[in-house]
């Protein structure tokens, strides 16, 4: 119900809403969400995993980063050893040369889990540069679900 003021000459409504509470309230909300932020632990980021591919790639080159930053251009992954050592600006031109010709053959990087990100999209970026369209990375299956 309104109230009414008996000011004056008659009576009139007043059309006003008591904004203490209101304040009051927010005040206290506002509180609360600053003392609980710093309390909240930032999460943790799980990366995806992936299963199987349909149909591997027709031999890919694979480009091996070691721990120590030593890399390696196999150009038959399949043998499992062998390939040549070559220096981290000359990705391209090792990739372009083992590729014979064919722009259309995929490069796969393959890096150990304690080399930096940061080298692994160097290597990208040097790929790419050179001119190498297809590039991939190699991860681990997680087996058919």
């Amino acid at each position: 119900m309104a109230s009414v003021s008996s000011r004056g000459r008659g009576r009139r409504t007043i059309n006003e809403i008591n904004m203490v509470p209101f304040i009051d309230v927010m005040l206290v909300l506002l509180i609360i969400f600053m003392v609980t932020a710093p309390l909240i632990t930032p999460s943790v980021i799980n990366l995806p995993s992936v299963d199987r591919a349909n149909k591997q790639p027709d031999k890919p080159i694979e480009i091996v980063i070691k721990t120590d930053d030593e890399i390696q251009v196999k150009k038959d992954p399949s043998t499992g050893t062998g390939g040549t050592n070559v220096p981290f600006t000359q990705i391209g031109k090792a990739v372009i040369a083992a590729q014979g010709g064919d722009a259309q053959r995929p490069v796969v990087i393959s890096a150990d889990k304690t080399v930096k990100y940061e080298t692994v999209v160097k290597a990208m970026n040097e790929l790419k540069r050179a001119g190498v369209e297809r590039v991939g990375l190699s991860v681990t299956t997680t087996g058919a679900k």
